[in-house]
């Protein structure tokens, strides 16, 4: 295999960028380790929250064998990593649909194997990651001056690549014993990178964001994306080595797929759209879905959302559900900054059947006051929200992977740059509200919502009509290019 370090599509790298790719690597062995030789046994187990809904098997590596064996005919491995809640969530998306299509999917987690480098590597970096995304919201000379441009032009240069791609050489071992032919979707580049290292045969890279950025490729796979501004940014490597003009993306390297989105949500628009609907004409609470994210920043801002609302709520104008996910300080520290917030909430925490059964009556029963959701295991703590989300209203959320979900939205000041670009594209298609940089913004956007009559209907009217086009159709179309079968057609789920 030739050094995907030194040339990424057809385009030179400088030899500077190669070296301090190959220290970067050297780095992290001198640090971690080199297993590459490593023989890690594998084995699969249930998902303890998952099997049952979605018939999800966690991949162990380097925990023993195991007497499951895996189904090379009807497998597809959902590579993913734990960094935030957004590669979560799309790795939801994908084992939903492969399992509505009547496949079996294997959850692959590169950050949950404790014992080898790739885990360690990852988690090194998913460390200075979550810190950085936190000390962004408290310092906005950080934010200016780091946060955003690393995010936002740091990523998207190909020399970034360059370093990730020869660090995925130490990732790969984890794909040692496990069989080849099954397909791999990665929802973060790094197992989409290690997968291919490993010598599988078929490899999709599901791209997460709507902002192209070199950090985002992992040639020798299939790369997909949701939206067609992405196709034509990843298709010419659009500034990626500042305005030098590359080569491009071969065709057969990158596929517009639509959004990725749940089966169970996908399947269920056109009833939901008109619940919210009808909810708005009856004068129904209504129902704000506040979901913080995995890295737990934005805290004082979702103090104030909630301050803002609580005489709505006490009024029985608004409900809220707060997802503070797998973080209790989070939780703990409105407490702290809402004083009455203990005594008008019902708390949800730790117990998934109380939180399933919650959802589940919230379809078709009345909701009122605030309704907090905490779940120390981490699948729990991100598919809440998608369980919320279907009897929700309004969805408040930065611009990250939710950008993408069939559900009216209003979107917070984001966390790095690359996500702006979620909410243009959300607002451009009408299911979500523009970027609201600032409390008052959001203060306003709420107002909206609230006394507006047309907005959250407008929205829906036209989730509706994203739905008819195929729009929300990314998770299918995606699993279905995994195992060969040709993209659904439109007007179909």
């Amino acid at each position: 295999m030739k050094d995907k370090s030194k040339e990424i599509f057809g385009n030179p790298i400088s030899e500077k960028a190669v070296e301090k790719a190959q220290k970067s690597k050297q780095n992290y062995i001198d640090k971690f380790g080199d297993d590459s030789n490593a023989d890690y046994p594998v084995r699969l187990v249930k998902n303890e929250c998952l099997y049952e809904p979605l018939g999800v098997y966690d991949i162990r590596v380097a925990e023993g064998s195991g007497d499951i064996p895996f189904d090379t005919e009807k497998g597809v491995i959902v590579g993913n990593i734990r960094m935030g809640f957004g590669h979560y969530r799309i790795s939801i998306a994908m084992a939903s649909a492969a399992h509505a299509l009547g496949y079996v999917p294997y959850w692959m987690d590169l950050n949950s194997y404790p014992s080898t480098t790739c885990t360690k590597v990852i988690s090194a970096q998913n460390d200075l990651y979550s810190l950085g995304s936190r000390i962004s919201q408290k310092s906005r000379v950080f934010n200016k001056t780091v946060w955003e441009p690393m995010n936002y032009e740091g990523f998207r240069k190909l020399s970034y690549n360059a370093s990730d791609q020869k660090n995925a050489e130490l990732m790969a071992a984890v794909f040692r014993n496990i069989p080849k032919e099954l397909p791999v979707i990665g929802t973060h580049v790094w197992p989409a990178q290690a997968a291919v290292h490993a010598g599988m045969k078929k490899v999709i890279n599901a791209i997460p964001d709507n902002w192209p950025m070199a950090l985002h490729l992992a040639e020798g796979s299939i790369h997909t994306v949701q939206t067609h501004q992405a196709y034509m940014g990843y298709r010419i490597l659009n500034g990626m080595d500042g305005r030098k003009v590359l080569r491009p993306m071969p065709a057969d390297s990158l596929v517009y797929t639509g959004h990725y989105v749940d089966h169970e949500i996908v399947s269920n628009i056109a009833a939901d759209c008109q619940a919210r609907i009808d909810r708005r004409k009856n004068g129904e609470p209504m129902r704000f879905l506040l979901t913080i994210g995995g890295a737990g920043a934005q805290k004082d801002l979702f103090a104030a959302v909630i301050r803002y609302l609580l005489p709505a709520v006490r009024a029985k104008k608004a409900a809220l559900y707060v997802n503070v996910g797998d973080y209790m300080q989070v939780w703990n520290d409105l407490l702290l900054e809402i004083k009455s917030l203990d005594r008008i909430s019902k708390t949800h925490f730790g117990k998934w059947n109380d939180t399933r059964a919650f959802a589940e009556n919230a379809l078709t029963e009345p909701v009122e006051g605030i309704h907090a959701f905490w779940h120390k295991n981490i699948f729990e703590a991100v598919y809440c929200t998608n369980l919320l989300m279907r009897s929700a209203d309004v969805l408040v959320t930065k611009p990250s992977e939710l950008s993408f979900y069939p559900v009216p939205k209003l979107f917070l000041k984001r966390i790095g740059g690359h996500e702006r670009w979620g909410a243009i594209h959300s607002a451009e298609i009408g299911d979500g509200t523009l970027e609201c940089t600032d409390i008052p913004h959001t203060l306003q956007m709420i107002d909206l919502f609230m006394h507006d009559p047309d907005l959250l209907p407008r929205m829906c009217s036209a989730i509706l009509t994203n739905h008819s086009i195929g729009i929300y159709n990314g998770a299918y179309n995606t699993v279905r290019l995994a195992i060969g079968e040709p993209a659904l057609p439109l007007n179909t789920q």
